[in-house]
């Protein structure tokens, strides 16, 4: 079946902690491999760093994030950690079955980013994926590893949106990250020691509100008329027993210190 035709929900922003949000991709993913596929927008509320899968905890700064109020949590995808504003990030995920995508991951990216480019187009946004890749300026943060031309969106020659994929229940979970307003000293704050500055960073980084004269709000609503449009997706909501689901997956696991520290030697 084409993903034209299955089932499409669009489940506008809502602002949740960071663990629920990574719950509520697993959540959806059993529901795309019951053939009923979920585009959402999301915010993180408190402001969030979440780690990629293989990062070393000792990466953070967690002093400081308990201080600030940031929540640390560990993404089931790759790279390094990225720090979500609760102003100034906007985030999406796009969940379908395995068996209506490539397996060609490119192939898969160029699909699933389809919408995102619609959107940024709509806001007068020149945006596309990087390409060539720059090296690594601080490995530990997302933003400022090698950009990489398979899912690396670039406006300006710098870097608006990371994006990544995995795969579960058989099914795709595509998540990713446009940085509506550049948050850098405290992006670079959570992590520690981080051998970058600020200007670097802003000099590899940019933001939507740096490319064109936008509200936050019109940037969330041109990316929800994109992903409801991109495949007829219709206004959908979570059901209770979703959100109880994805309340236990949370609890069990995305706030749980075994699987946010893992790696974390205690005797250092």
């Amino acid at each position: 079946m084409a993903l034209v035709d299955r089932e499409w929900r669009l489940i506008r922003e809502e602002a949740r902690d960071g663990p629920l949000q990574m719950a509520l991709d697993e959540v959806a993913a059993r529901a795309a491999a019951e053939g009923v596929c979920t585009a959402r927008v999301y915010r993180w509320e408190p402001s969030t760093l979440s780690l990629g899968y293989h990062q070393n905890p000792r990466t953070v700064d967690w002093e400081f994030c308990e201080r600030e109020g940031i929540t640390v949590t560990r993404r089931p995808t790759g790279g390094g950690g990225i720090y979500h504003d609760s102003w100034g990030d906007i985030s999406y995920s796009v969940v379908a079955p395995a068996a209506d995508l490539p397996g060609d991951l490119l192939d898969s990216y160029e699909i699933l980013c389809g919408p995102l480019f619609d959107a940024l187009d709509g806001i007068g946004v020149d945006a596309a994926f990087a390409g060539t890749e720059r090296p690594a300026i601080h490995e530990p943060a997302c933003y400022l590893r090698a950009v990489h031309p398979a899912h690396d969106v670039v406006a300006g020659g710098k870097k608006l949106s990371g994006n990544a994929q995995y795969r579960q229940r058989d099914a795709v979970v595509q998540h990713g990250s446009l940085t509506f307003e550049r948050r850098t000293e405290r992006h670079l704050a959570c992590f520690a020691g981080p051998d970058a500055t600020a200007e670097a960073f802003d000099d590899r980084v940019t933001s939507v509100r740096e490319q064109v004269d936008v509200t936050r709000e019109t940037v969330v609503e041109s990316l929800e008329s994109a992903l409801a449009e991109w495949r007829g997706a219709h206004d959908g909501k979570w059901g209770a027993d979703e959100l109880d689901a994805a309340r236990e997956l949370a609890d069990a696991k995305y706030r749980s210190e075994e699987w946010t520290r893992e790696g974390e030697d205690p005797t250092d």
